[in-house]
């Protein structure tokens, strides 16, 4: 068996490794390990700076977040203040940033979120907003400024991001009715063109003679459409309730489109004063609670859908309703008979993927209502087709888009 080495034998690298596998393992390896082999770890711990008699804070410090999965169960909640300043004793500040996401990801500690190591470390995206909505009552007076930066920064990329399609996706599917004497190809109306031109047909080599050509109008008439989104803001759905709040203000700002926006638990507040920022839409929402959609639904049927044949109505929601579920559908069923256009949106997150009431959503198909969760993305071309007229099924089973037919 070969002998222990001397502790003052081991280079800086050799102490530096020790020292990682002694807190990677935790304090049941001193259990196990020879009186040399002690020695050697206090070797390694004061090579890097530590004192050796501090290894115990340090254990405590690492064991809060990693010995859940180090020794199979979760660590006491400490005293967060003391804790923390025991994770900033031992490390760098990025080191401190990794430790305390872990902290908020494997522990649940959200509050975590808002120290000043943390925050400027955090990826600037769409799951990192939902989590400050939710929490943001937990935000410190020092970190309020900064957590708003942060939120403005992920909704103004996401804007610019979206809003070139959805412009472009919405424009284009507003129905023009009046032909323009002036021609411009990208307004020629095809059918219109072929229709009136089929005596013209030359048999021989087979193409047809156009007498006239027909032309839209290159104009658009104000607030052709309602837009009304009834977004469900239990925590479930906190990433759906961002992509909503941005893609309400986008809609909102096409004067083709009159654009209301509702959140709902247990209770509505209308949002549609705050279209004009995103962020402040995002500020007025409350994260988690319960669930009453029936109650969110019928709300926003006697305040906010005027002109049903005119009116898309978007309910963004898994479904797992605490209210009646039994009125739900015959509200969704009264909305539907009234020439609305009706969907609901079980999911609107990167991956489109929901995890929803199946049986709530078959019975919401069966009246009338089609059922899918969504990318934004998918979202804006399945709001252009039902604003031509249009079924959006064939699109979402083209798309393979997780829903309910039929």
């Amino acid at each position: 068996m070969t002998d222990t080495p001397d502790p003052d034998d081991l280079s800086a690298a050799d102490r530096a490794a020790l020292l990682r596998w002694r807190l990677a393992i935790g304090p049941g390896a001193e259990q196990a390990l020879p009186a040399a082999a002690l020695d050697q770890l206090a070797a390694g711990a004061d090579g890097l700076g530590v004192d050796p008699d501090e290894l115990g804070e340090l254990d405590e410090v690492l064991a809060f977040v990693y010995d859940g999965a180090r020794a199979g169960k979760a660590a006491a909640r400490p005293y967060l203040p003391r804790w923390l300043g025991g994770l900033r004793k031992f490390f760098r500040k990025d080191v401190v940033a990794m430790v305390q996401q872990d902290a908020i990801d494997r522990r649940g500690l959200a509050e975590l979120m808002f120290e000043p190591e943390t925050l400027p470390f955090l990826d600037r995206n769409v799951e990192l907003v939902a989590t400050i909505m939710a929490a943001r009552h937990l935000v410190p007076d020092q970190a309020r400024d900064l957590a708003r930066q942060i939120v403005r920064e992920v909704v103004d990329d996401l804007r610019r991001q979206l809003e070139p399609e959805i412009r472009t996706a919405v424009l284009g599917a507003v129905r023009r009715d009046q032909h323009a004497p002036l021609p411009s190809l990208r307004n020629l109306d095809w059918p219109r063109t072929i229709r009136k031109n089929l005596g013209r047909w030359d048999a021989d080599r087979k193409r047809l003679l156009a007498d006239r050509l027909y032309f839209w109008k290159n104009q658009r008439r104000r607030q052709e459409w309602d837009v009304v989104l009834a977004v469900d803001q239990s925590g479930s759905m906190a990433q759906s309730v961002v992509y909503a709040a941005v893609m309400a203000a986008i809609f909102a700002s096409l004067d083709v489109l009159r654009t209301r926006l509702c959140f709902f638990d247990t209770e509505v507040v209308d949002a549609t004063p705050l279209l004009t920022d995103p962020v402040d839409v995002l500020f007025s929402t409350q994260l988690g609670g319960g669930t009453d959609i029936n109650r969110a639904v019928a709300w926003a049927r006697e305040h906010l859908v005027e002109r049903p044949e005119r009116t898309l109505f978007v309910l963004v929601s898994d479904l797992y309703e605490g209210g009646d579920a039994g009125q739900l559908v015959a509200r969704m069923r009264e909305l539907v008979e009234s020439r609305a256009r009706v969907l609901c949106v079980l999911a609107l997150t990167d991956d489109g993927r929901p995890s929803y009431d199946h049986g709530l959503a078959r019975e919401l198909t069966a009246v009338g209502v089609a059922c899918f969760g969504c990318t934004p993305r998918l979202l804006t071309d399945v709001v252009a087709r039902v604003l031509r007229g249009q079924d959006p099924a064939p699109l979402l089973a083209a798309a393979r888009a997780p829903h309910v037919t039929r």
